[in-house]
């Protein structure tokens, strides 16, 4: 019977191919535009750590003073220095590591390039097992190295292309600023999405948020040592009591370093917001900060969440794109509503042979999902222009828009759906054309 009623849709669709072809086009229109925008909110607003999310935590305390105009409900989304060294030196957690980015004049010995400017990451040696950092060549360097403040570096993989060919780089000494390091590691080609790791203030930026989907630093040091070499190059988020030199935030009265933490068991989760809690009290008794009760500790999705990660306007155009779909469902409930009706005296004579409503509702319901097929490979074709067209545009996302095998799933799935919901009105209208008045007409 499948085939059947197949075979009778396609009949119909080259019997009405103007009719047919406006259905079909206002479908692939709709659903281009709708999957181009929900494509790239897929890939914006996915898990940059699948599987392991739920273990990645990013710690809070308030550490402003008492009284400080500074204060609010939430705390602020970084930590003082002296808070984020004290909360990673008690090692209560399974790992953490500390992060803080700036930017940092870099130049590599026996190499014919002048030097240029980059973005510095300072960490600790957990951020590159935490965080599933891929390595082309040498590995991340040891916990020893944070507490000595080696001289050593892991660079990006644009980087090692940029200025050693892609080559085996690790050994090489590399110019930070006016001091050396030797490069331990290479990272292979990463790309979370986003750049969870440095993702603060997102709900405060009007729109700047898209700076989270650029590609990952350049250069990734010991904490301590790029405290060292690029002490004054640091910004901090928030001051209650500026530093007398600006970027020298060590000592000063500023948030600027965060701290993220692995823990593996909902028992050492609260574990660790009680140690957090009881850290903020011991603080404010000693004077050094006024608001103990004002700790967090959000689950890495959570934090991404709060902060608001996915861009405004691409949230705007994936309602709008959503909005035309709804016109072009509504225009085509009104082409097959004309079509089905058009064929009166034909249902009329099925019927008047027997077929019964249930036959005559199937029929025009998989006449729709045909149209929703041919829709759904036009629309598909029309969300590559659209990815191609989105790729052109200068945002830092640009690069990332791109269909992967679940999404071009969905296109065929949306287009059927869509057609299908389309039809079932006009199906059930033409179900119930009566027959006699209909063969009165023939």
């Amino acid at each position: 019977m499948f085939g059947y009623y197949l075979d009778l849709a396609w009949r119909s669709l080259k019997h009405s191919k103007v009719l047919t072809a406006l259905m079909v086009l206002a479908i692939a229109v709709g659903i281009g535009a709708s999957m181009t925008t929900l494509t790239v909110m897929h890939l914006l607003s996915g898990d940059p750590l699948p599987g392991r999310s739920g273990s990645i935590f990013y710690a809070q305390i308030d550490a402003t003073p008492p009284l400080s105009p500074n204060h609010h409900d939430e705390p602020p989304d970084m930590l003082d220095d002296r808070s984020a060294v004290d909360l990673w030196r008690a090692h209560r957690a399974d790992r953490q590591t500390l992060v803080v980015e700036s930017p940092v004049k870099i130049a590599a010995q026996d190499v014919q390039q002048p030097p240029s400017m980059g973005m510095l990451l300072s960490s600790t040696a957990d951020f590159f097992t935490m965080f599933d950092v891929p390595f082309q060549y040498g590995g991340p360097w040891s916990a020893d190295d944070d507490m000595r403040h080696s001289r050593v570096a892991v660079i990006s993989a644009d980087l090692n292309d940029k200025l050693f060919g892609g080559a085996d780089s690790v050994g090489r000494i590399l110019r930070l600023r006016d001091a050396d390091v030797r490069i331990v590691g290479v990272m292979k080609p990463w790309r979370p999405t986003p750049q969870f790791y440095s993702v603060v203030g997102g709900r405060f930026s009007h729109g700047q948020t898209a700076d989270y989907y650029a590609k990952p630093q350049d250069v990734y040091t010991p904490f301590f040592t790029g405290l060292d070499i690029n002490d004054g190059h640091f910004e901090q988020f928030n001051c209650w009591s500026p530093p007398k030199v600006a970027g020298h935030l060590v000592g000063a009265g500023c948030v600027w370093i965060g701290l993220w933490v692995e823990l593996d068991s909902a028992a050492k989760v609260r574990a660790y917001r009680a140690f957090l809690a009881d850290y903020a009290a011991q603080q404010k008794a000693a004077g050094r900060i006024g608001h103990a009760d004002n700790t967090r500790l959000r689950d890495l999705m959570s934090w991404l969440q709060f902060n608001q990660v996915v861009p405004s306007d691409v949230r705007v155009q994936t309602w709008l794109a959503l909005s035309f779909l709804v016109i072009c469902l509504c225009n085509t409930v009104g082409l097959l509503l004309v079509k089905f009706l058009r064929r009166g005296g034909e249902i009329g004579i099925r019927r008047a042979l027997g077929a019964s409503r249930r036959q005559i509702f199937l029929q025009c319901l998989m006449e729709a999902g045909a149209i929703g097929v041919l829709g759904g490979a036009g629309g598909w074709l029309l969300t590559l222009l659209g990815l191609e067209w989105v790729r052109a545009q200068p945002v830092a996302y640009a690069d990332l828009a791109h269909m992967d095998t679940a999404m071009f799933g969905a296109t065929f799935l949306l287009a059927l759906l869509v057609s299908l919901a389309a039809g079932a009105v006009p199906a059930l209208h033409a179900s119930r054309i009566a027959p006699a008045l209909q063969l009165k007409t023939l």
